[in-house]
């Protein structure tokens, strides 16, 4: 079995308690996410079945767009409303303050990784220590928030949309935005609506994927291409497929250098490559080949 399911977790579920979950419906062998989601967390979670799992680490650089609620007023020791409760503040800030918090963290900025997060220190994830009361030093890493947008303030509740790089933790960013106006932010819920290019329109439930039998959960999946739709196509013709097959370079003189997804005669996906300055393409990850 070979495919991508595009699942909509369920919130207080690991994303994989979730993947155990759809490998068991498909019967799948070998299956891997494509990036975690936090249990309280819900929304778009690929999920890479039999060759696709080839291609899964692909989407782990990609953009992610996200819809979040936090909780004014209040610092907890997890960035969000599971955690203890530090600190309390009354939240008496405008719509217009928060906005204007929200586009001062828009760009490239330098964020600490909570400790309440599946990084590891010396093979351990920090979230454990946390758990028994230990916290370390964190580097700030830098990352790139593209669109921060608050959508609602009512009250206490602020809802809000954000499109981030990789690595970033809307926790982090929602900590962030409650230091910038003074009075504490955690949190609340929180939803992905977007990977790279796959959006949660095309997702769905476990309980959709349970409902179906065996041929229609089959149908659910998508093709292992679609993990890589933001490469660029190179078609190939039967002998030059055959090479490539083989792990050969192909002196094709072709005019984009960089990554690019690569198919044989029959439009069936050989792997991926990546083409030199001077167009040559080499071999990086292929597919298993299949008489027909």
């Amino acid at each position: 079995m070979d495919g991508v399911l595009l699942l909509d977790k369920p919130e207080g579920m690991s994303s994989n308690h979730a993947l155990q979950a759809a490998r068991r419906l498909l019967n799948a062998a070998k299956a891997g996410h494509c990036g975690t989601l936090d249990p309280m967390a819900t929304g778009l979670l690929p999920l890479a079945f039999g060759e696709a799992t080839k291609f899964s680490s692909d989407l782990l650089g990609a953009d992610k767009a996200y819809e979040a609620e936090a909780v004014l007023g209040i610092r907890t020791d997890t960035g969000d409303t599971t955690g203890e409760v530090l600190e309390r503040h009354e939240p008496n800030v405008t719509a217009g303050e928060v906005k204007a918090a929200a586009a001062g963290l828009t760009g490239t900025i330098l964020q600490v990784p909570p400790m309440y997060s599946a990084l590891k220190r010396n093979g351990v994830p920090l979230y454990r220590l946390a758990r028994n009361g230990e916290t370390v030093e964190r580097e700030p890493r830098q990352v790139t928030i593209h669109q921060f947008d608050i959508l609602s303030v009512s009250g206490d509740r602020v809802r809000m949309s954000c499109v981030v790089s990789k690595g970033t933790y809307i926790r982090t960013l929602i900590e962030d935005l409650g230091k910038a106006i003074g009075c504490g932010a955690a949190m609340s819920a929180l939803r992905r609506t977007r990977v790279g290019k796959l959006g949660i329109g095309d997702a769905v439930t476990l309980g959709e994927l349970e409902a179906a039998d065996g041929d229609g959960r089959l149908r659910l999946l998508a093709p292992p291409d679609r993990l890589i739709q933001e490469l660029p196509a190179v078609l190939l013709g039967p002998e030059e497929a055959a090479r490539f097959r083989n792990g050969q370079r192909l002196a094709l003189r072709l005019a984009s250098p960089g990554r690019a997804r690569v198919y044989g005669p029959e439009k069936e996906l050989l792997g991926t490559a990546v083409v030199s300055d001077r167009g040559v393409l080499s071999p990086e990850r292929l597919t298993a080949y299949r008489e027909a």
